[in-house]
């Protein structure tokens, strides 16, 4: 065996990916090997960076079919460049992109009102005045991450009010007369 390429149980060691699945990827034409006489798999070193970005790409939650794309913009015939990293990375940056920010939203968003109907939240009241968000369909609402012009226009037409009641301080929302 040469030393630049790796028996399937190498792969499995190197990468952290079981054999079942590196079998699985390759069947899916995510990657590829040679076969030796004695119809054993044997892969190039390169494999090691496919498998950490097809690892990088499911725990992102992106597809397999659109790792594959990615995938399909790599040279078969060589190892692939670091121009050929960079071309393929604009591909994912945008999905990306738009994963984290839903992420951040979901995080910060987690203990206040998310326009899922519930109204158990005492900032419901005050962002979701009588579930105003099922006018969109169902599911939560304010989870995604608000364009600017949402987040401007989201209290058009409403004050937020505030009034003193036995000592302590009570918010609630008036329709603005027009």
């Amino acid at each position: 065996m040469a030393e630049s390429e790796l028996a399937i149980g190498d792969v499995a060691e190197r990468s952290g990916v079981a054999p079942s699945a590196i079998r699985f990827y390759e069947a899916e034409g995510l990657i590829a090997s040679r076969r030796t006489s004695g119809n054993q798999r044997r892969y190039d070193r390169p494999v090691l960076r496919r498998l950490a970005l097809i690892q990088a790409g499911r725990a992102a939650g992106i597809p397999l079919e659109q790792i594959r794309a990615a995938l399909d913009t790599l040279p078969a015939a060589r190892t692939p460049t670091r121009r050929d990293w960079e071309r393929f990375s604009r591909r994912w940056r945008d999905d990306l992109d738009r994963r984290i920010a839903t992420l951040e939203a979901i995080r910060d968003r987690m203990t206040t009102c998310i326009g899922c109907g519930c109204l158990s939240i005492d900032k419901c009241e005050l962002l979701n005045p009588d579930d105003e968000a099922a006018r969109k369909g169902a599911g939560a609402h304010y989870l995604a991450q608000p364009s600017r012009r949402e987040a401007q226009s989201a209290g058009r037409g409403r004050v937020l009010k505030a009034t003193r009641q036995s000592g302590s301080v009570r918010p609630s929302i008036e329709r603005r007369n027009s």
